[in-house]
């Protein structure tokens, strides 16, 4: 049977632009290949775990303008349940801006739109789709009281939790104590733990003190450098990144998200679900934009059988 996975999150369209570089404060540099893509943290995990073979049913909210109808019309494309993705008369979608450089780095500025509309009451209508999944997915790209909303309902209803904390703000540790698994990346764990994360050791030290604070099992993504991972028992482990020529980076952090919940929820070891989110994660970075670069099941398969992972 297929997983059941419930995304609480944003919808948001990319309006990518390349550049050279990134341009100093002040400074207006030439551009090219201005694109529209969709995006977002909560939909493009929401299309990492269907297209790696998850039933996906999403919440969030978009506006009832053109980038609205043409998100939806993505999303539902992908198989995923929109039965909870509300569509908002009097708000506009959300939009990022995204400044994309040589090296396949970016830089976002995000107009939220409808994204911080979404609110407790909306997350009660989802009561029944959230207690009958095998995992709920969120972030914090929306307003923190309906994340907070959807994780006690699932806490309540025994179903694990993936946060993940971006963009990283101040966490109660009453929220904490109920998620499974925090993935966050160096910037969000270096904010949320208090400890400066620059490389795998530091990473072990940031992530048990985000386990004291209550979290069951904490994923620290390094970029180039690998992941690692605290256990609540004390365990750290470390797996080494899978390279591949870097295109472009967006969405690759919420391909691994969506990958590893996918794979958790279909009860494999957190090692093996490491690892396949890694190589959907390495294939992401090799195309251009979010949810256009993430990939399906049988590439990642493909992918790791080329790279005898």
């Amino acid at each position: 049977m297929k997983p059941s996975i419930v995304v609480v999150g944003s919808v948001n369209m990319d309006l990518v632009i390349r550049a050279p570089r990134m341009p100093a404060p002040g400074e207006t540099i030439a551009g090219s290949g201005v694109q529209t893509i969709p995006g977002a943290k909560g939909a493009n995990q929401a299309v990492a775990a269907a297209r790696m073979g998850a039933e996906v049913h999403f919440s969030g909210s978009v506006g009832s303008d053109d980038f609205g109808r043409r998100l939806r019309q993505g999303l539902a494309a992908d198989g995923i349940d929109l039965t909870h993705l509300a569509v908002l008369e009097d708000e506009s979608t959300g939009v990022a801006l995204i400044i994309l450089d040589a090296a396949g780095q970016n830089s976002i500025v995000l107009a939220p739109g409808a994204n911080h509309r979404l609110t407790p009451e909306q997350i009660e209508t989802c009561t029944d789709t959230i207690a009958s999944a095998d995992m709920l997915v969120c972030q914090l790209e929306t307003p923190l009281p309906a994340v907070t909303r959807a994780v006690d309902i699932a806490y309540d209803k025994r179903v694990p939790v993936i946060l993940n904390p971006a963009p990283a703000g101040p966490l109660e540790r009453s929220l904490l104590a109920k998620i499974r698994y925090l993935i966050s990346n160096e910037t969000e764990a270096s904010l949320l733990s208090g400890v400066q994360v620059v490389d795998a050791e530091t990473a072990g030290v940031a992530a048990h003190r985000l386990i004291d604070d209550g979290v069951e099992q904490v994923l620290i993504t390094l970029r180039h450098k690998g992941v690692v991972c605290a256990l609540e028992h004390g365990a750290v482990s470390y797996a080494p990144a899978i390279r591949a020529p870097v295109v472009d980076t967006t969405g690759a952090g919420d391909t691994f998200v969506g990958t590893l919940a996918v794979e958790l929820a279909s009860a494999r070891t957190l090692r093996e679900a490491i690892q396949t989110a890694q190589a959907a994660a390495a294939l992401a970075v090799t195309k251009l934009g979010a949810q256009t670069s993430i990939p399906r099941r049988d590439e990642v398969t493909q992918f790791i059988r080329s790279r005898a992972l």
